[in-house]
């Protein structure tokens, strides 16, 4: 089936089988390996991605549903000069990844959550974050790297964050 979407601002025309996941579209079809692929039943959110500004398991959607849309993968995030995002920074300076398998899901819900509510105190973090699963970090670093994003992406001087 033919299908049009965008995705990280680059319009993309592909065939795809009615059945494959929006998750092995990107994967397999558009060569952006960093979307990862964990529970495939919803469930860890490694595989979130953003269609149309919102966050989406990639692995419970259907590729052919994305027709039209706009999606924004991690690979997204990448500055045109290469630069990482504010939140890739933080995620680096709190600590908030080991493995890295969690951290694309992570990142990208993360983002959601600053662009809608960029001021998020700790408890907003981590009941949005809740629903993405990561057994390495204990999440404390997580919560600490979104916090100090959102204070480095409103501007605030020193970025740090609160205990």
């Amino acid at each position: 089936m033919d299908v049009t979407f965008s995705v990280n601002g680059e319009r993309v025309s592909l065939d795809v089988e009615p059945r494959r996941t929006l998750a092995d579209t990107l994967r397999e079809d558009c060569g952006l390996t960093g979307t990862h692929l964990g529970c495939e039943h919803g469930v860890c959110g490694a595989c979130t991605v953003l269609v149309d500004g919102q966050p989406v398991r990639a692995c419970l959607m259907f590729g052919v549903q994305a027709d039209g849309s706009s999606v924004t993968t991690v690979e997204g995030l990448e500055g045109e000069d290469g630069e990482l995002h504010p939140l890739q920074e933080a995620f680096v300076e709190h600590h908030g990844l080991q493995c890295g398998f969690c951290t694309p899901g992570m990142l990208m819900s993360a983002l959601h959550l600053l662009d809608t509510d960029p001021g998020a105190g700790r408890e907003t973090i981590r009941e949005e974050m809740s629903g993405n699963i990561c057994r390495c970090t204990g999440y404390q670093g997580i919560v600490d790297a979104v916090e100090a994003a959102g204070a480095a992406l409103r501007g605030d001087a020193d970025g740090s964050v609160s205990s």
